[in-house]
């Protein structure tokens, strides 16, 4: 990556009317650019991001000689609204910070991207859309609402909508973080440091598999214990907002590619309306964007391929650049998908 200029960027939207109605005031989205757009204005990636990270977190798929190369392509790395990057709870317009920060959607997220890029880009044909988690459902839902622009999409341990068990998962995170006294509704003095902390000892149970820990795993993430690995959890999301985490978890639970005016909650049709060239690629062991979910879906999806990732490591199999072996999956599979015509 050393060799190739990774430019941030603000996209300044303005006031934004969100799909609920409310304004969403002094609209940011802030993204990574790294190539540039060519004459012919068809050489871009569009790379979301996934729910707790940020744009350098996609930057292990980009490189040659792997097939998202910026010496190919412009690529882009659009922050979540919600996330801390972007207009989020913890840096918005004052009347809206915290916990008076308005619900935003899938939808919202997309459309806010698809402005950025015909606004910045000239509006762009887009080679391909490709996310993990959070990213591959944003994918997705590029696909179904711009059919003419997209015309890859790769979702990765990712499914077009949040599936019952998989909001329930994230109910019992959510309990965790608001069990905290110092909670507030919101409206904490000092971060809920103890919520956070049960937030990410719950949330590192259904990131991985139950083999994963079996076969002690943790240790290639240099881990001498599963409590070394659940400390890690815990510091880690200490460290982070708990508005901005709640946000993008509601944006993650209300999840639903279908969900919006084009196709009125018809969710077969909106799988059916994605036309581009697909790669369906759930964890083997993913327990909550499980693959029987996932495969309901691609089954309605014209030209969707079904690949499964097989991998011991869970959720976090799709994690760009955590497991090595992985990662080589993911990319060669996307390398696959990017040769089709």
């Amino acid at each position: 990556m050393s060799q190739y200029q990774a430019v941030e960027k603000v996209f300044r939207a303005g006031d934004v009317i969100l799909q609920s109605g409310k304004v969403l005031r002094d609209t940011c989205l802030k993204y990574l650019q790294i190539g540039e757009l060519n004459p012919s204005r068809n050489n871009l990636i569009v790379l979301p991001t996934y729910y707790g990270g940020t744009h350098s977190g996609n930057l292990p798929l980009i490189g040659a000689p792997g097939p998202i190369d910026p010496e190919r392509y412009c690529i882009l790395i659009p922050n979540l609204l919600g996330s801390g990057q972007s207009t989020s709870p913890s840096n918005a317009h004052e009347s809206q910070r915290g916990p008076e920060f308005p619900s935003v959607t899938l939808y919202d997220n997309v459309m806010l991207q698809r402005r950025m890029i015909e606004q910045c880009f000239e509006g762009a044909t887009i080679q391909l859309v490709a996310g993990w988690s959070m990213g591959g459902m944003q994918a997705l839902q590029w696909g179904c609402l711009f059919p003419q622009q997209v015309k890859r999409v790769a979702s990765i341990c990712a499914t077009a909508r949040c599936w019952p068990h998989n909001y329930v998962f994230l109910e019992g995170v959510k309990a965790a973080l608001m069990c905290d006294s110092a909670w507030q509704q919101g409206r904490y003095l000092s971060p809920p440091t103890t919520g956070l902390g049960a937030f990410g000892r719950v949330y590192a149970g259904w990131a991985y598999s139950q083999a994963f820990f079996r076969r002690e795993l943790y240790r290639e993430l240099g881990f001498d214990s599963i409590d070394a690995l659940l400390q890690y959890w815990e510091d880690d999301h200490q460290e982070q907002d708990a508005n901005n985490l709640l946000s993008v978890l509601h944006t993650w639970q209300h999840g639903d590619i279908s969900a919006n005016a084009v196709w009125n909650s018809n969710f077969s049709a909106a799988l059916s309306g994605i036309k581009a060239k697909c790669l369906i690629m759930p964890g083997s062991t993913d327990l909550y964007f499980t693959a029987e979910d996932a495969s309901t879906e691609a089954k309605q999806i014209p030209n969707a391929r079904f690949t499964p990732l097989e991998s011991d490591w869970g959720h976090c199999a799709g994690a760009p650049g955590r497991n090595a072996a992985d990662t080589e999956m993911i990319l060669a599979s996307l390398a696959a998908l990017m040769a089709e015509e």
